[in-house]
């Protein structure tokens, strides 16, 4: 029985997780849930799943069920990211304060499903530090990334030639250029394949996550940026590829779903069924792939360049992008703007290193001003 503690888990990726393990009910349970803010949801993942113990970050109450310490506060959740409990960390939460409960889970040498993508992209250094210092095992839940995991017989360090991450374009990937400017957060939150969180959602319209994957990948599989490359895949059937060293090229495909990387993250290498139909290909006929068109997603342009460029680069990106897309989902700013307020963030004066969660904590701060202002200027 594997003891899993999800942290995030009123978010899409919890959500799906908590499904997975209901249905290995026999194999797994959850012995520890954290989230942000708590409300209905939580309390009512608290009542289902009576784990012991339930964590908000937030100073908020929540009745407990029977059997389940609840607490709240920053200490609260913390120690939820380390339960002692646990045999396997989710972290499940979005944006930059998913690297501090990354690095908390991993102190306390916990295995870790990482569906966080800033914990990469921000601290990936500090994040392979931490986790080959403690021997804890780092396990990707991104799609793309399981998809690698499982081209290299879940082995991050066995050896290849390229890397081929497959992106679906997002919701606007057929709107003329001209018209992006005026495109509403509905339209921009109407993904064709996935169902996901807004965050990543618009993240996905404007191509900046994909950036964050080259950047995850250079982490978790000591890729060059030369040795990745990105390919529009319309049908989001083939998830990523690699290729080796002699031109051999193994895919890993499957309908479009998160639960297949979740569980194989709780699982591996043992495989179950996962309640999922199977692919079609009659149907199907034909899967497509296009270069991907830098005019079109200048977001994932600028997260190449960081990518190049290292340091605090990547952070100061993370930062403004959270910013800006918070504020275009709000309504405040136009959908074109979030590249302008990223591009214009990453080229503000910004003092400071990644060499520890602090100095990076203060980074992203500083980040976080300028983005906001740029912002409220316009």
């Amino acid at each position: 029985m594997k003891k899993i503690a999800i942290i995030g888990s009123t978010g899409s990726i919890g959500r799906q997780a908590i499904s997975v393990i209901q249905r290995n009910a026999d194999r797994m349970e959850v012995v520890a849930i954290a989230a942000n803010g708590g409300g209905e949801r939580f309390a009512r993942q608290a009542e289902a799943l009576r784990p012991a113990y339930a964590a908000l970050r937030q100073p908020v109450q929540v009745e407990a069920p029977q059997g389940t310490r609840f607490c709240s506060g920053e200490e609260a959740f913390a120690e939820a990211c380390a339960y002692p409990e646990a045999d396997l960390v989710l972290i499940a939460v979005s944006g930059f304060a998913g690297l501090k409960a990354t690095m908390t889970a991993l102190e306390a040498g916990k295995d870790v499903a990482l569906a966080n993508k800033e914990s990469l992209v921000v601290g990936g250094a500090l994040i392979r530090e931490l986790a080959e210092k403690t021997g804890a095992k780092l396990l990707p839940v991104d799609s793309e990334h399981s998809a690698i995991w499982q081209c290299l017989h879940f082995d991050r360090g066995a050896p290849f030639k390229k890397i081929l991450l497959t992106a679906s374009g997002g919701a606007l990937r057929d709107v003329p250029k001209e018209e992006l400017e005026f495109v509403t957060a509905e339209q921009a939150l109407a993904h064709p394949n996935w169902k996901m969180g807004a965050k990543i959602t618009i993240d996905c319209a404007t191509m900046l996550n994909k950036g964050f994957e080259v950047m995850e990948a250079m982490q978790l599989y000591d890729a060059r940026p030369e040795q990745i490359e990105v390919l529009v895949h319309r049908e989001s059937i083939v998830h990523s590829m690699v290729e080796f060293c002699d031109g051999a090229v193994l895919a890993q495909m499957g309908v479009p779903s998160m639960e297949l990387p979740i569980q194989l993250a709780f699982t591996y290498p043992e495989r179950l069924d996962c309640a999922l139909p199977s692919i079609d290909f009659i149907k199907l006929k034909s899967l497509h792939f296009e270069q991907v068109d830098k005019e079109r997603y200048p977001c994932f342009e600028l997260a190449l360049q960081c990518a190049q460029r290292g340091g605090t680069y990547p952070c100061i990106l993370n930062a403004a992008g959270e910013i800006a897309v918070t504020a275009f989902l709000n309504g405040q700013i136009k959908y074109t703007q979030i590249a302008e307020i990223i591009e214009d963030t990453l080229g503000a004066n910004i003092d400071g290193d990644a060499c520890s969660y602090e100095a990076l904590a203060r980074v992203d701060g500083a980040a976080r001003k300028i983005a906001q202002a740029q912002i409220d200027g316009r």
